[in-house]
This record gives C-alpha cells, sequence and structure tokens, in this order.
C-alpha cells in the first residue's frame, strides 16, 4: 500500500484486504489479537488517574524527585536492553524518559510490554529520578496500554515529506511536530487576548449570530449556497455578520462582538481559505476613529502577549505596531504611485479618460464612475507595489460606490468614513463609521441589487430590507470593525501560509476520498 493510502483516514479498516496491509501494519493487527484473546485488550480502558505532566516534572525535578507519579502518553521511542527498556511518552506537554524494569513490573508484563510499537498509547506509573547521563526520568512501576495505534508512524516526517499530506492528516503532523502544536497553542492564545481586550479593556459583550442565513450580506462577496429541506427554503452561509451585529446595536446591546467562522466561495492563496475565521464588533456611539484605537490595541496587545514584543517579525520583515499607526489616503496613495490626481478630477468622463491614459483598457472602465476608478487603481497600481503597505496603516478615504454600509464623509460625501487597515501589504481589518441613514441605506442596496441582477458584480450587495427596516427604527451612531483573525495570527506567528494556522484547512479531494 502506498504511502499516501496509508495515512489516508478515509480507507476502511475492514475493506482493506489481507494483501493490501503492509507488513508492519499486519504485524500490528496479530499483536492485537493476541492482546484481546489473552483478554488484554487495551480499547477497553476508559480512563487514567493522570497526576503528572513531563514538563513540569523535569522544570520541578528537585522538588519532585522520588515522588511517585502517574502519567500517560503516546509512545515515541523504544529502546531495549535486555531486562529492561527506556520508552520515550509524549504527552500535552512534551516528552519524558521512562525506564521500565523486568523486575520492576513482572516477568510477564515485561514480556507483554516488549511487545508495544511506537505509536502505542500508555500510562505509567513511577518515580521520579535522574538516570547517570542527567536525564530527567520516571522509574516505571507500572506500565498498562490504553490504546493500540494499528498505523506506523513516520520516522520525524521522512515518511510524511508531502506538505499537503501534513494538512490532510493534520493528527500525524501534531504528533510528530513540535512546532505545529506549538502553532496552535499559540493561535488559542492570540483569540483568548482578543477577547480579553474586547471585553475587559472595551467592555463589549460576546454573542452569537445565524450561520445560515437567506440574505448573505455584510459584504462584498461570493456565498456558498445551500437548501434547508423541512422550511423548503434556498439559504447561504454567511459571509459576513454585520447587519445581524448591527440589529443588536438598534435593540440596545450598545458594544457586541462575535468571533467566528465566515464563508465564502472565492478563490484559495496562502492568504485565503473558503473557511476562515473573522471577528466583526460594533460599538453604539463610537466612530471610525474609536475603532481605529480597538484595531491597534487588539493587535498590539496580542503580539505581546505571545512574543513579549510589539515587533512582528515575519518572513524576514520586521513591524512595529506600537500605536498609533499611520494614516494614508486611498486617493493620495493613487497619486502618489501612478500620478492620476483624483482631487483635480471631479466627472466620471475625466475620471475614465485619465485612467485610460494611465494604461487601463478603456471597455473595462467604460461603466465605472470616479469613486469605482479611484478604488480599482487602488486595488490594481497600489496593494502590490513591493512595501508600500507594508504598515501597519490605515487606508481611508474609500469611495461610497464601494462602500455601502459606510457613513459619508460630511466634508466630501463622495467618500465614507471608513478605514481598512494594511500589515504586510495585506488587509487585516475593515472598519467604518456605520451608515444609520434608512434612505440612504435603501438607495445604496437598490445600486447595488441592480448591479448583482444585471450580471456587472457578482459580488454586490444584495437587498434586505428586514436590516433597512432595523435602521428606519433608529441605529445610533455606531463604530463597527471586522478583524481577520487569521492574518493576524499568521503575521504573530510567522506563519507562511494560512493553512499552517487553520487545523484543518480546505483540501481539494483526493481519487481515493470519494
Amino acid at each position: 500500500m502506498s504511502e499516501e493510502n496509508r495515512l489516508n483516514p478515509e480507507v476502511e479498516i475492514e475493506e482493506v484486504t489481507e494483501e493490501q496491509l503492509t507488513e508492519q501494519r499486519q504485524i500490528r493487527r496479530e499483536k492485537l489479537k493476541a492482546l484481546q484473546e489473552a483478554g488484554r485488550n487495551p480499547f477497553v480502558h476508559e480512563t487514567w488517574n493522570v497526576t503528572a505532566h513531563s514538563e513540569d516534572i523535569k522544570d520541578n525535578f528537585v522538588a519532585m524527585e522520588e515522588q511517585e507519579v502517574s502519567c500517560a502518553g503516546r509512545i515515541m521511542a523504544f529502546r531495549h536492553m535486555g531486562k529492561a527498556s527506556f520508552i520515550d511518552i509524549q504527552d500535552k506537554q512534551g516528552r519524558i524518559q521512562c525506564f521500565v524494569g523486568r523486575d520492576a513490573i513482572g516477568t510477564e508484563e515485561y514480556q507483554w510490554f516488549k511487545t508495544y510499537d511506537i505509536g502505542d498509547i500508555v500510562g505509567v506509573e513511577g518515580t521520579v529520578f535522574k538516570t547517570r547521563t542527567g536525564e530527567v526520568s520516571i522509574k516505571v512501576s507500572k506500565v498498562v496500554l490504553l490504546s493500540k495505534s494499528l498505523q506506523v508512524l513516520p520516522n520525524k516526517w521522512q515518511g510524511l515529506k508531502d506538505q499537503e499530506q501534513r494538512y490532510r492528516q493534520r493528527y500525524v503532523d501534531l504528533i510528530m511536530n513540535p512546532n505545529v502544536r506549538e502553532m496552535f497553542y499559540k493561535r488559542a492564545a492570540i483569540i483568548h487576548e482578543i477577547k480579553r481586550v474586547l471585553e475587559e479593556d472595551y467592555g463589549y459583550l460576546e454573542v452569537d449570530t445565524p450561520i445560515l442565513t437567506t440574505i448573505a450580506g455584510g459584504a462584498n462577496a461570493r456565498p456558498f449556497e445551500t437548501h434547508h429541506n423541512t422550511l423548503d427554503l434556498d439559504m447561504k452561509l454567511r459571509i459576513s455578520n454585520e447587519l445581524y451585529l448591527k440589529r443588536l446595536i438598534v435593540g440596545g446591546l450598545d458594544r457586541v462582538y462575535e468571533m467566528g467562522k465566515m464563508f465564502r466561495n472565492e478563490g484559495m492563496d496562502r492568504n485565503h481559505n473558503p473557511e476562515f475565521t473573522s471577528m466583526e464588533c460594533y460599538m453604539a456611539y463610537g466612530n471610525m476613529e474609536d475603532t481605529m484605537e480597538v484595531t491597534e490595541q487588539l493587535v498590539y496587545k496580542a503580539a505581546l502577549a505571545v512574543n513579549g514584543t510589539p515587533i512582528l517579525k515575519y518572513q524576514g520583515k520586521e513591524f512595529d505596531v506600537t500605536p498609533p499607526w499611520r494614516r494614508l489616503n486611498m486617493a493620495d496613495a493613487v497619486k502618489e504611485i501612478t500620478g492620476v490626481d483624483f482631487d483635480k478630477i471631479e466627472t466620471d468622463e475625466e475620471a475614465r479618460e485619465a485612467c485610460i491614459k494611465y494604461g487601463m483598457e478603456a471597455d473595462e472602465v467604460k461603466k465605472m464612475t470616479r469613486g469605482k476608478l479611484i478604488a480599482e487603481m487602488f486595488e490594481e497600481y497600489c496593494e502590490d507595489v513591493p512595501g508600500y503597505l507594508d504598515g501597519p496603516v490605515f487606508v481611508v478615504g474609500h469611495p461610497v460606490e464601494i462602500s455601502p454600509l459606510s457613513k459619508r464623509d460630511p466634508e466630501d460625501p463622495r467618500i465614507t468614513r471608513r478605514f481598512e487597515a494594511y500589515i504586510n501589504g495585506w488587509e487585516i481589518a475593515n472598519a467604518f463609521s456605520e451608515l444609520n441613514d434608512p434612505i440612504d441605506q435603501y438607495d445604496r442596496f437598490v445600486t447595488q441589487q441592480a448591479q448583482l441582477d444585471s450580471g456587472e458584480d457578482d459580488e454586490a450587495h444584495p437587498m434586505d430590507m428586514d436590516f433597512v427596516n432595523a435602521l428606519e427604527v433608529g441605529l445610533p451612531p455606531t463604530g463597527g470593525l471586522g478583524v481577520g483573525i487569521d492574518r493576524v495570527i499568521m503575521l504573530i506567528t510567522d506563519a507562511p501560509s494560512i493553512r499552517d494556522i487553520i487545523l484543518f484547512p480546505t483540501m481539494k479531494s483526493l481519487p481515493n476520498d470519494k
């Protein structure tokens, strides 16, 4: 059997013939059968009393020397020496060596013990001591096989080199690679700190909103679609939770946030996964500047909590996320990179002519407005300039055409009170002074829905009359913020791909997965 099949979780054991099994796997099954026939079935055990873990024992050896401990873990190394053996067991903290002597556990028990394999899960009882070579270990007085591993673990990844296979077999990845385990402990710590800052520093309330919706609103993106059989209702997986959270602000929950999965049926690359973690928070009586402060503090304190420094070191670059962060106007950025000065351009026609002169295709721009062209120029010519948006930097001055949920700037109604935060050229956050004028909101939805219906923009925002109704009830002035949690985690942990910080990233099916 190939290595790929050997590690494929979709291959049912009972469907694999004897001929297909590798010799080592077959030997493990024979060992299991012998154990079961002898009344020693490892799979009957339900629990084990764990009183200590590997790193705690090693870190506190002086206090714990000669103490009785009970540990459990996976066998990761086995060294037989006649009447005694050494094994390394791996628990949630790391590895610890165990000395198993025939005289200590009995001849019969020792004979069974010698049949155990790397990958098996055992419980051990014994005393803490230090070997002649100075290694803190456990002198075992009792060892129990708690679960038999029927697969063969790779040898330091020599048997599992394919990066994609590591993502597919994350459970093996976690066993074999301590750096991967540490990555996900860091992920948990970052999420914990973000929630702590929101709740303790700013008084936000954590809430839950629907994942299945009839209208995929709150962002411009293509949704996943499904069907509710009982209600005979076409539904979509949420692309954002914005509109529900703002309904809660209408209802009087003045500061709310939700962290959870969003789903966008779009492309995949090192920064994008169709299923991703987002945090959105809304602050009644707050504005864009207030959410800028929240953004800065979330990233700054998460970096301190995990790395102890505000300096993010990512793939050879360094970014200081200490507040305050720089601001950059979108139209100013376009002028700086392309020379096209939209402050001197008043009409859509003038804007089209300037963009065509710079090099954009005439057919591409013929239906675009001045505001839409500013956004297109920024996206096409500014975002990919090496180092230009390394930041951290807040890009402001977004045209109203691309910001259907944001309040207009009273000094220039062509743009909105919105920002996007960038680090390393990546957008990590998006925020507004939220639009609370129901008439303006309805008109913008009408424009967006027309673009959706005509096919002009298949990611345009659909009409949501219930949300308009909520605004008519009355939304107070509100500052809203959305943060791409996965990208923030990538930056803080120096992860080269989003798939490195998602436990089970979306993967293309293999032929034998079907």
